[in-house]
This record gives C-alpha cells, structure tokens and sequence, in this order.
C-alpha cells in the first residue's frame, strides 16, 4: 500500500513538471518554470481530497509521509545544482528577486503569527468572560 502513495507522488510530479515546462514555453523560457511546485500543490490537493471523499488508506498515507519527509532536502540539492553565479552575473534582477522573495515570507510568517495569536487571545479572554468549563 505504501507503493500507492509513491504512485501518488510520482503521477503528480509527472503532471507539474509538464505544466512546468509547458509554462516555460509559454512564457519564453527554455526551461522548466516551478514544475516541482506544481507537483507539490497538485499532490496537497489529491491528499485532501482522498482524506475528505475517505479514499486514503495508511498504507497510501504512509508513501506520501515518507516523500514529504524527503521534499525539502531534495529540493535544496535541485536548487544547489542551478548556477547561482551566472544568475548574479546576468543582472542585479536576481538579487532583487532573491531579496524580495525573502522580505515577503517574512512578512508573511509575522502576519501569520499575529493572526493566530490575536484569534488565540480572543478565544482566551471569551472563555474567561463565561463561568464555564471548555
């Protein structure tokens, strides 16, 4: 059953890699545009959809477990692999992108993190106002 979960995982990557290169051509580039990203959504999706229609056996859970878990090293390995000094060389637009890339998810995780503190204040301070046990 774990299989069914690498099969999962390998379907979906075939799919975004193909959405990536067809996005590649489409905007002018010739290369593969986030075709491991894609792969990654598409297979967030399957799993929710599988898990809410109750389609998702452990055994299928369990591949799909054991590839997350190998996501983020492979993806730093695939970005290790791109020539990060020709990007600097062509032009300061790498920079800026790097650094803007950067600056919003850290402004992302901030909002993030004030949103669920303040919704997490509020549920305290209802729980208090009412004499009541949780």
């Amino acid at each position: 059953m774990a299989s069914l979960g690498t099969a999962l995982l390998a379907l979906c990557y075939l799919v975004g890699l193909a959405v990536g290169e067809l996005l590649g051509k489409w905007i002018g580039v010739d290369a593969n545009v986030g075709g491991v990203g894609f792969a990654m959504i598409l297979l967030l999706v399957a799993r929710s959809q599988l898990e809410k229609r109750g389609l998702m056996p452990a055994g299928v859970q369990v591949g799909i477990t054991f590839w997350a878990a190998l996501y983020i090293p492979v993806v730093i390995a695939m970005a290790a692999s791109q020539n990060v000094l020709a990007a600097v060389k062509g032009g300061p637009i790498a920079l800026i992108a790097a650094v803007g890339a950067v600056a919003l998810c850290a402004l992302a995780i901030a909002l993030l993190n004030r949103t669920r503190f303040a919704q997490s204040a509020e549920g305290w301070s209802k729980s208090e106002d009412t004499d009541e046990l949780p």
